[in-house]
Protein backbone atom coordinates (compact mmCIF):
# COMPACT_ATOMS: atom_id res chain seq x y z
CA UNK A 1 0.00 0.00 0.00
CA UNK A 2 0.94 3.60 -0.96
CA UNK A 3 2.36 5.61 1.41
CA UNK A 4 0.45 9.35 2.10
CA UNK A 5 2.12 12.04 3.29
CA UNK A 6 1.88 15.91 3.00
CA UNK A 7 2.84 17.68 -0.89
CA UNK A 8 4.04 20.59 1.56
CA UNK A 9 6.20 20.60 4.42
CA UNK A 10 5.01 24.14 6.17
CA UNK A 11 7.08 23.88 9.30
CA UNK A 12 10.25 25.90 8.24
CA UNK A 13 7.53 28.23 7.12
CA UNK A 14 5.63 28.06 10.50
CA UNK A 15 8.80 28.76 12.63
CA UNK A 16 10.38 31.03 11.03
CA UNK A 17 7.00 33.00 11.42
CA UNK A 18 7.08 32.39 14.98
CA UNK A 19 11.00 33.72 15.41
CA UNK A 20 9.65 36.79 13.50
CA UNK A 21 6.67 37.64 15.80
CA UNK A 22 9.24 37.24 18.79
CA UNK A 23 11.64 39.40 17.44
CA UNK A 24 9.13 41.97 16.63
CA UNK A 25 7.44 42.28 19.92
CA UNK A 26 9.94 43.62 21.84
CA UNK A 27 9.51 46.89 19.92
CA UNK A 28 6.33 47.18 19.80
CA UNK A 29 5.80 46.64 23.46
CA UNK A 30 8.82 49.65 23.86
CA UNK A 31 7.30 51.78 21.50
CA UNK A 32 3.46 51.33 22.57
CA UNK A 33 4.65 52.09 26.38
CA UNK A 34 6.90 54.86 25.55
CA UNK A 35 4.27 56.62 24.09
CA UNK A 36 1.30 55.77 26.48
CA UNK A 37 -0.80 58.95 26.29
CA UNK A 38 0.47 60.02 22.99
CA UNK A 39 -1.92 61.08 20.37
CA UNK A 40 -2.06 58.48 17.44
CA UNK A 41 0.48 60.37 15.10
CA UNK A 42 3.05 60.69 17.65
CA UNK A 43 2.88 56.26 18.42
CA UNK A 44 2.73 55.88 14.78
CA UNK A 45 5.55 58.22 14.33
CA UNK A 46 7.48 56.50 16.87
CA UNK A 47 7.01 53.15 15.42
CA UNK A 48 7.89 53.55 12.25
CA UNK A 49 11.01 55.55 13.20
CA UNK A 50 12.00 52.38 15.30
CA UNK A 51 10.77 50.00 11.82
CA UNK A 52 13.00 52.02 9.50
CA UNK A 53 16.27 51.88 11.87
CA UNK A 54 15.38 47.89 12.23
CA UNK A 55 15.24 47.86 8.35
CA UNK A 56 18.51 49.72 8.08
CA UNK A 57 20.36 47.22 10.09
CA UNK A 58 18.61 44.66 7.82
CA UNK A 59 19.90 45.99 4.53
CA UNK A 60 23.20 46.54 6.19
CA UNK A 61 23.06 42.79 7.35
CA UNK A 62 21.78 42.01 4.55
CA UNK A 63 24.99 43.18 2.48
CA UNK A 64 26.57 41.53 4.82
CA UNK A 65 25.04 38.12 4.01
CA UNK A 66 26.30 38.96 0.44
CA UNK A 67 29.75 39.88 0.65
CA UNK A 68 30.60 37.32 3.21
CA UNK A 69 29.32 34.79 0.44
CA UNK A 70 26.28 33.54 2.75
CA UNK A 71 23.44 33.79 0.13
CA UNK A 72 23.83 30.21 -0.46
CA UNK A 73 24.66 29.17 3.32
CA UNK A 74 21.20 27.27 2.81
CA UNK A 75 20.58 26.85 -0.63
CA UNK A 76 16.77 26.18 0.05
CA UNK A 77 13.99 28.31 1.52
CA UNK A 78 12.20 29.51 3.78
CA UNK A 79 13.95 26.78 5.83
CA UNK A 80 17.64 25.28 5.85
CA UNK A 81 17.46 21.96 3.80
CA UNK A 82 13.85 21.49 5.32
CA UNK A 83 14.66 22.72 9.05
CA UNK A 84 13.81 26.00 10.86
CA UNK A 85 17.51 26.40 12.21
CA UNK A 86 20.81 25.18 10.96
CA UNK A 87 20.48 22.84 13.80
CA UNK A 88 18.63 20.66 12.21
CA UNK A 89 20.77 20.64 8.72
CA UNK A 90 23.67 20.05 10.61
CA UNK A 91 24.73 16.62 8.89
CA UNK A 92 23.15 18.08 5.49
CA UNK A 93 25.45 20.87 6.40
CA UNK A 94 28.47 18.65 7.19
CA UNK A 95 27.96 16.97 3.92
CA UNK A 96 28.41 20.26 1.44
CA UNK A 97 30.82 21.23 3.54
CA UNK A 98 32.79 18.14 3.56
CA UNK A 99 32.80 17.81 0.21
CA UNK A 100 33.14 21.35 -0.95
CA UNK A 101 35.24 23.15 1.96
CA UNK A 102 35.41 26.90 0.48
CA UNK A 103 32.01 26.63 -1.16
CA UNK A 104 28.79 28.24 -0.35
CA UNK A 105 27.84 26.12 2.05
CA UNK A 106 29.58 25.93 5.72
CA UNK A 107 27.98 25.78 9.56
CA UNK A 108 28.81 29.81 9.68
CA UNK A 109 27.32 30.85 6.53
CA UNK A 110 24.07 28.63 7.07
CA UNK A 111 24.03 30.88 10.46
CA UNK A 112 24.58 34.22 8.52
CA UNK A 113 22.19 33.26 6.09
CA UNK A 114 18.94 32.58 8.38
CA UNK A 115 19.98 34.94 11.13
CA UNK A 116 19.51 37.45 8.21
CA UNK A 117 15.69 35.46 7.07
CA UNK A 118 14.62 36.18 11.11
CA UNK A 119 15.56 39.34 11.29
CA UNK A 120 13.54 39.91 7.58
CA UNK A 121 10.68 38.02 9.16
CA UNK A 122 10.48 40.23 12.48
CA UNK A 123 10.67 44.01 10.50
CA UNK A 124 7.58 42.17 8.09
CA UNK A 125 5.47 41.49 11.18
CA UNK A 126 6.71 45.46 12.47
CA UNK A 127 5.48 46.41 8.75
CA UNK A 128 2.31 44.13 9.54
CA UNK A 129 1.71 45.75 13.18
CA UNK A 130 2.32 49.40 11.23
CA UNK A 131 -0.32 49.24 8.85
CA UNK A 132 -3.13 47.60 11.43
CA UNK A 133 -2.53 50.38 13.72
CA UNK A 134 -2.57 53.25 10.74
CA UNK A 135 -5.95 51.77 9.62
CA UNK A 136 -6.82 51.77 12.86
CA UNK A 137 -6.22 55.00 13.74
CA UNK A 138 -8.21 56.08 10.45
CA UNK A 139 -11.15 54.07 11.11
CA UNK A 140 -11.43 55.73 14.47
CA UNK A 141 -10.90 59.11 12.85
CA UNK A 142 -14.17 58.88 10.61
CA UNK A 143 -16.08 57.26 12.94
CA UNK A 144 -15.21 58.52 16.64
CA UNK A 145 -15.90 62.72 17.45
CA UNK A 146 -13.17 62.99 19.71
CA UNK A 147 -10.86 62.08 17.07
CA UNK A 148 -12.48 63.97 13.91
CA UNK A 149 -10.21 67.07 14.42
CA UNK A 150 -7.05 65.55 14.24
CA UNK A 151 -5.27 65.98 10.76
CA UNK A 152 -6.39 62.48 8.63
CA UNK A 153 -3.99 60.11 8.31
CA UNK A 154 -3.07 58.46 5.20
CA UNK A 155 -3.62 54.54 5.19
CA UNK A 156 -2.77 53.48 1.81
CA UNK A 157 1.53 54.25 2.60
CA UNK A 158 1.24 51.61 5.18
CA UNK A 159 -0.73 49.44 3.02
CA UNK A 160 1.53 49.71 0.01
CA UNK A 161 4.57 49.07 2.39
CA UNK A 162 2.86 45.95 3.41
CA UNK A 163 2.53 44.86 -0.53
CA UNK A 164 5.87 45.70 -0.99
CA UNK A 165 7.75 43.62 1.73
CA UNK A 166 5.46 40.98 0.60
CA UNK A 167 7.45 41.31 -2.71
CA UNK A 168 10.57 42.17 -1.10
CA UNK A 169 10.24 38.30 0.91
CA UNK A 170 9.55 36.92 -2.78
CA UNK A 171 12.43 38.45 -4.10
CA UNK A 172 14.71 37.03 -1.42
CA UNK A 173 13.20 33.51 -1.60
CA UNK A 174 14.20 33.63 -5.77
CA UNK A 175 17.66 35.07 -4.62
CA UNK A 176 18.11 31.33 -2.93
CA UNK A 177 16.69 29.41 -5.33
CA UNK A 178 18.08 31.24 -8.69
CA UNK A 179 21.53 30.71 -7.46
CA UNK A 180 22.14 34.62 -7.04
CA UNK A 181 21.07 35.65 -10.74
CA UNK A 182 23.06 38.78 -10.76
CA UNK A 183 19.49 40.33 -11.94
CA UNK A 184 17.59 39.13 -9.05
CA UNK A 185 19.83 40.12 -6.59
CA UNK A 186 20.54 43.70 -7.53
CA UNK A 187 16.39 44.07 -7.77
CA UNK A 188 16.60 42.38 -3.96
CA UNK A 189 18.83 45.79 -3.13
CA UNK A 190 16.55 48.21 -4.88
CA UNK A 191 13.64 46.35 -3.26
CA UNK A 192 15.39 47.19 -0.04
CA UNK A 193 16.13 50.52 -1.15
CA UNK A 194 12.62 51.62 -1.89
CA UNK A 195 11.09 49.72 1.14
CA UNK A 196 13.57 52.17 3.50
CA UNK A 197 11.80 54.97 1.15
CA UNK A 198 8.44 53.91 2.03
CA UNK A 199 8.85 53.86 5.73
CA UNK A 200 10.31 57.00 5.61
CA UNK A 201 7.62 58.76 3.64
CA UNK A 202 5.40 58.07 6.48
CA UNK A 203 7.71 58.55 9.25
CA UNK A 204 7.48 62.00 7.77
CA UNK A 205 3.91 62.27 7.27
CA UNK A 206 3.40 60.97 10.59
CA UNK A 207 5.67 63.79 12.61
CA UNK A 208 3.98 66.19 10.17
CA UNK A 209 0.59 65.40 10.99
CA UNK A 210 1.63 65.20 15.17
CA UNK A 211 3.49 68.65 14.78
CA UNK A 212 0.60 69.93 12.44
CA UNK A 213 2.45 71.60 10.12
CA UNK A 214 3.13 71.88 6.16
CA UNK A 215 6.31 70.92 4.35
CA UNK A 216 9.05 74.13 3.23
CA UNK A 217 7.97 75.64 0.39
CA UNK A 218 11.23 75.86 -2.46
CA UNK A 219 11.68 77.21 -5.10
CA UNK A 220 10.50 75.23 -8.64
CA UNK A 221 13.88 74.92 -9.83
CA UNK A 222 15.39 73.36 -6.24
CA UNK A 223 12.43 71.21 -6.53
CA UNK A 224 13.27 69.99 -10.11
CA UNK A 225 17.26 69.60 -8.48
CA UNK A 226 15.91 67.33 -6.00
CA UNK A 227 14.05 65.11 -7.63
CA UNK A 228 16.44 64.63 -10.37
CA UNK A 229 19.36 64.17 -8.13
CA UNK A 230 17.06 61.07 -6.71
CA UNK A 231 16.64 59.67 -10.34
CA UNK A 232 20.50 59.57 -10.64
CA UNK A 233 20.95 58.34 -7.27
CA UNK A 234 18.43 55.31 -7.75
CA UNK A 235 20.57 54.78 -11.05
CA UNK A 236 23.92 54.70 -9.39
CA UNK A 237 22.63 52.40 -6.52
CA UNK A 238 21.31 50.17 -9.59
CA UNK A 239 24.28 50.13 -10.99
CA UNK A 240 26.20 49.83 -7.87
CA UNK A 241 24.38 46.70 -7.39
CA UNK A 242 25.15 45.33 -10.60
CA UNK A 243 29.05 45.57 -9.82
CA UNK A 244 28.76 43.81 -6.46
CA UNK A 245 26.52 41.40 -7.86
CA UNK A 246 28.68 40.89 -10.62
CA UNK A 247 31.87 40.70 -8.37
CA UNK A 248 32.97 43.29 -10.62
CA UNK A 249 34.92 45.48 -7.32
CA UNK A 250 38.44 44.09 -8.53
CA UNK A 251 38.44 45.04 -12.25
CA UNK A 252 39.79 47.96 -11.64
CA UNK A 253 42.51 48.38 -8.36
CA UNK A 254 43.93 51.98 -9.65
CA UNK A 255 42.69 55.55 -9.11
CA UNK A 256 41.91 57.39 -11.03
CA UNK A 257 42.98 55.39 -13.74
CA UNK A 258 41.92 51.68 -14.04
CA UNK A 259 44.58 49.21 -15.79
CA UNK A 260 46.96 52.07 -16.22
CA UNK A 261 44.45 53.30 -18.76
CA UNK A 262 41.51 56.04 -18.86
CA UNK A 263 39.38 54.01 -21.49
CA UNK A 264 40.55 50.06 -20.23
CA UNK A 265 39.63 47.30 -22.57
CA UNK A 266 35.81 47.41 -22.17
CA UNK A 267 33.07 45.01 -23.34
CA UNK A 268 29.90 46.78 -22.69
CA UNK A 269 27.54 43.74 -25.21
CA UNK A 270 28.54 41.26 -22.01
CA UNK A 271 28.60 43.30 -19.02
CA UNK A 272 25.22 44.60 -19.42
CA UNK A 273 23.66 41.95 -20.29
CA UNK A 274 20.68 41.69 -18.09
CA UNK A 275 19.28 38.20 -17.89
CA UNK A 276 22.63 35.69 -17.51
CA UNK A 277 23.65 33.31 -14.76
CA UNK A 278 26.30 34.34 -12.33
CA UNK A 279 29.76 34.20 -14.06
CA UNK A 280 28.58 33.67 -17.08
CA UNK A 281 27.42 35.22 -20.42
CA UNK A 282 24.00 34.95 -22.01
CA UNK A 283 25.09 32.25 -24.06
CA UNK A 284 26.50 30.17 -21.12
CA UNK A 285 30.20 30.92 -21.71
CA UNK A 286 32.35 32.15 -18.66
CA UNK A 287 31.90 36.45 -18.78
CA UNK A 288 35.19 38.50 -20.04
CA UNK A 289 37.09 40.45 -17.89
CA UNK A 290 36.66 43.34 -20.23
CA UNK A 291 32.68 42.55 -19.69
CA UNK A 292 33.85 42.98 -15.48
CA UNK A 293 35.70 46.55 -15.89
CA UNK A 294 33.06 47.71 -18.59
CA UNK A 295 30.55 47.33 -15.16
CA UNK A 296 33.19 48.73 -12.66
CA UNK A 297 34.01 51.90 -14.82
CA UNK A 298 30.58 52.83 -15.98
CA UNK A 299 29.29 52.72 -12.06
CA UNK A 300 32.78 54.69 -11.36
CA UNK A 301 31.79 57.41 -14.21
CA UNK A 302 28.55 57.75 -12.80
CA UNK A 303 29.62 58.24 -9.50
CA UNK A 304 31.54 61.49 -10.68
CA UNK A 305 27.74 62.93 -12.21
CA UNK A 306 25.97 61.79 -9.25
CA UNK A 307 28.72 63.68 -6.73
CA UNK A 308 28.65 66.89 -8.06
CA UNK A 309 24.77 66.92 -8.65
CA UNK A 310 24.85 66.22 -4.56
CA UNK A 311 27.12 68.97 -4.25
CA UNK A 312 24.88 71.32 -5.91
CA UNK A 313 22.32 70.58 -3.95
CA UNK A 314 23.71 70.65 -1.01
CA UNK A 315 24.84 74.28 -1.99
CA UNK A 316 20.85 75.15 -2.49
CA UNK A 317 19.78 73.25 0.54
CA UNK A 318 22.12 75.21 2.83
CA UNK A 319 20.57 78.65 2.26
CA UNK A 320 16.76 76.95 3.62
CA UNK A 321 16.91 77.01 7.10
CA UNK A 322 14.34 74.19 7.71
CA UNK A 323 16.11 72.14 5.23
CA UNK A 324 19.86 72.40 6.68
CA UNK A 325 20.16 69.74 8.60
CA UNK A 326 19.31 67.39 5.64
CA UNK A 327 21.67 69.31 3.61
CA UNK A 328 24.52 68.15 6.37
CA UNK A 329 23.61 64.95 5.68
CA UNK A 330 23.98 64.58 2.11
CA UNK A 331 27.28 66.25 2.61
CA UNK A 332 28.81 64.06 5.06
CA UNK A 333 27.07 60.74 3.60
CA UNK A 334 28.60 61.72 0.39
CA UNK A 335 31.68 62.26 1.34
CA UNK A 336 31.75 58.82 3.39
CA UNK A 337 30.86 57.09 0.02
CA UNK A 338 33.76 58.82 -1.99
CA UNK A 339 36.06 57.29 0.93
CA UNK A 340 34.37 53.92 0.99
CA UNK A 341 34.57 54.04 -2.63
CA UNK A 342 38.11 53.93 -2.75
CA UNK A 343 38.41 52.12 0.13
CA UNK A 344 36.82 49.15 -1.84
CA UNK A 345 39.36 50.23 -4.72
CA UNK A 346 42.48 50.51 -3.68
CA UNK A 347 42.26 48.03 -0.25
CA UNK A 348 41.13 44.83 -2.43
CA UNK A 349 37.50 45.19 -1.19
CA UNK A 350 37.30 45.19 2.90
CA UNK A 351 34.85 43.92 4.34
CA UNK A 352 33.89 47.29 6.44
CA UNK A 353 34.15 49.20 3.40
CA UNK A 354 31.83 47.43 1.06
CA UNK A 355 29.07 47.40 3.94
CA UNK A 356 29.41 50.97 4.22
CA UNK A 357 29.68 51.56 0.92
CA UNK A 358 26.10 50.04 0.76
CA UNK A 359 24.92 51.49 4.13
CA UNK A 360 25.99 55.11 2.93
CA UNK A 361 23.90 54.45 -0.38
CA UNK A 362 20.73 53.63 1.27
CA UNK A 363 21.02 56.36 4.43
CA UNK A 364 21.53 58.82 1.05
CA UNK A 365 18.14 57.48 -0.19
CA UNK A 366 16.45 57.82 2.90
CA UNK A 367 17.99 61.61 3.57
CA UNK A 368 16.47 62.51 -0.06
CA UNK A 369 13.34 60.92 0.95
CA UNK A 370 12.93 62.85 4.08
CA UNK A 371 13.40 66.15 1.68
CA UNK A 372 11.24 65.60 -0.93
CA UNK A 373 8.76 64.80 2.11
CA UNK A 374 10.04 68.09 3.93
CA UNK A 375 9.99 70.11 0.97
CA UNK A 376 6.80 71.23 -1.78
CA UNK A 377 7.11 73.12 -4.55
CA UNK A 378 6.89 77.47 -4.34
CA UNK A 379 3.79 78.79 -5.81
CA UNK A 380 4.60 81.31 -7.80
CA UNK A 381 2.72 84.39 -7.57
CA UNK A 382 0.19 85.21 -10.35
CA UNK A 383 1.21 88.54 -12.80
CA UNK A 384 -1.62 90.79 -12.31
CA UNK A 385 -3.76 91.56 -15.14
CA UNK A 386 -2.30 95.23 -16.17
CA UNK A 387 -4.72 95.36 -18.71
CA UNK A 388 -7.26 98.20 -18.62
CA UNK A 389 -11.09 96.98 -18.29
CA UNK A 390 -12.76 96.91 -21.10
CA UNK A 391 -15.40 99.41 -20.82
CA UNK A 392 -13.02 102.07 -20.39
CA UNK A 393 -10.80 100.81 -23.32
CA UNK A 394 -14.19 100.90 -25.31
CA UNK A 395 -14.80 104.50 -23.48
CA UNK A 396 -11.07 105.53 -24.65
Amino acid sequence: MMETGSLYDLTPIAWLMGVGVLLALGPLAWVWRRNTGAGPARRLYALTVLTLFLTFDLTLFGAFTRLTDSGLGCPDWPGCYGNASPFGASHHIAMAEAAQPTGPVTHSKAWVEMVHRYLATGVGVLILALAVATWRARWRQRHDAQHARERPLSAWWPAATLVWVCLQGAFGALTVTWKLYPAIVTLHLLGAVVLLALLCIQAVRYRQAAAERLPTAVPPGLRRLLIAVTALLVLQIALGGWVSTNYAVLACTQFPMCQNSWWPPMNFTQGFQIWRSLGESASGTPIDFAALTAIHYVHRLMAYLVFAAIGMLFWQLRRIAPLRAQAKWLAGLALLQLATGLGNVLLGWPLVAAVLHTGGAAALAVVLTWTLCESRRERMPVPANTRAPRGKMEAA
